[in-house]
């Protein structure tokens, strides 16, 4: 088996590939990355004799399609996840989002490579105020982030319909884990937190999000490849729902610091109130369960980022 995998170098494509090598498996794994900001080849096990790595765009078309052939799947992570990030500048959003999908979508449809997970988020069904979100509801993205996914989401869709390729999507909740990059509100909070300084708390901090730990997210992730069906959609969730205020609160605690810590700052333009999954079709379907408690998961990052500050204190390279 050989499975290539897109922003490999990132926070959940470099766990997942790690998971993939990791035991006594046959699975080669081939990683593409461009390596911005968030992409980092420490995050890897570079020299691994299953692993082949190249710094690529997924938007370099001749390079996919040299690639791609003799690969036996895909699974799609490359992308520009950050919503503040999105909100200051959309185009590279929709470079990589869009039209990186719907170029690693050609590459497989010209060269015969398939299943191609297509990695989502719940953010492009919106907000939701009570209940939780299934596969079928409609897509209401409020970020300039969330319409760049959902518009992928879209496009991996009309690949599967048009053209019978094998796509699946998945769409989970928050990730948090180790390898995180500093801009996402845990490693944030916990880095700026044992260097002393202030955290900050957008607003009121009643906003309610889901987490769902990331080795969690990556076994569902391949249950999906192995095991999913052609064209459909999973939800992905954590089960755990926190507001960011509880959230700040639990890792105040953890890291031995107190409220005063906390300063509040400017609501984010456009701030979903609450994200919420139903994960009840990959559960029963696939038998998915999220298998970290939040609250071992959240000691478990802390002492994380503490025993490994030359990774965050350092330039991802």
């Amino acid at each position: 088996m050989r499975i290539l995998v897109t922003g490999g170098a990132g926070f959940i494509g470099s766990n997942y590939v790690r998971t993939l090598l990791s035991g006594t498996g046959e699975t080669r794994v081939t990683v593409v990355d461009k390596l911005t900001y968030a992409g980092n080849r420490a995050n890897l096990p570079i020299g691994h004799p299953r692993l082949d790595f190249v710094r690529g765009d997924i938007c370099d078309q001749p390079l996919l399609r040299d690639l791609l052939p003799g690969h036996d799947a895909v699974v799609h992570f490359a992308a520009e996840s950050h919503v503040d990030r999105s909100i200051d500048g959309a185009a590279q959003f929709a470079i990589t989002n869009v039209v990186g999908t719907q170029s690693l979508l050609d590459a497989c449809l010209h060269t015969g490579v398939g299943p191609i997970v297509h990695v989502s988020t719940d953010e492009v069904y919106g907000s939701i105020a009570e209940g939780a979100w299934t596969e079928d509801r409609p897509l209401l993205p409020n970020s300039p982030y969330a319409a760049s996914k959902a518009g992928s989401d879209l496009l991996a869709r009309s690949y599967h319909r048009t053209h019978g390729l094998d796509v699946r999507v998945t769409r989970c909740s928050n990730n948090y884990g180790p390898y995180q990059y500093v801009e996402k509100l845990i490693p944030l909070f916990v880095t700026r937190l044992l260097r002393g300084e202030t955290v900050p708390l957008y607003g009121d901090g009643r906003n309610v999000r889901e987490w769902l730990h990331v080795d969690d997210h990556c076994r569902a992730i391949d249950l999906v490849r192995r095991d999913g069906r052609p064209g459909e959609i999973y939800n992905i969730g954590g089960g755990d729902e926190l507001t960011n205020r509880e959230m700040t609160e639990r890792l105040l605690e953890l890291v031995g610091a107190d409220w005063s810590a906390v300063r509040h700052v400017t609501d984010r333009k456009g701030h979903d109130l609450r994200y919420s999954v139903d994960d009840t079709k990959i559960r029963t379907e696939l038998g998915y369960r999220p298998r970290v408690s939040l609250r071992q998961g959240l000691a478990d990052v802390v002492a994380w980022y503490r025993d490994n500050t030359s990774w965050w204190e350092s330039p991802a390279a």
